[in-house]
């Protein structure tokens, strides 16, 4: 998985699932963090799903993650502000 330091926070690369049977973290798939996310995608329901799972794992806010790349894809590039690599390693337990 491969997480990119910056001066705003950590860059994040992640490969989603929508409508899975629960929202969770599944684990890496190649450079991306895989997540598993129950709500469908329709009107950014799961990227909401998406920012309050990974907020919640990490002490974000939900709001405060921003989707840099992606928006309508199951490849996204996620920006998580105030945290280093290590930070997210652990929250996430990989």
């Amino acid at each position: 998985m491969k997480l990119v330091g910056t001066k705003a926070g950590v860059e994040l690369l992640v490969h989603v699932q929508p409508r899975a049977g629960r929202s969770e973290v599944a684990g890496v798939h190649g450079d991306a963090l895989r997540v598993r996310i129950a709500a469908p995608p329709v009107e950014g329901e799961a990227n909401q799903e998406l920012r309050r799972l990974l907020g919640k794992r990490l002490g974000l806010p939900p709001s405060s993650i921003e989707v840099l790349r992606g928006e309508q894809s199951r490849s996204k590039r996620l920006l998580l502000p105030g945290l280093t690599p290590q930070q997210v390693k652990d929250g996430l337990g990989l």
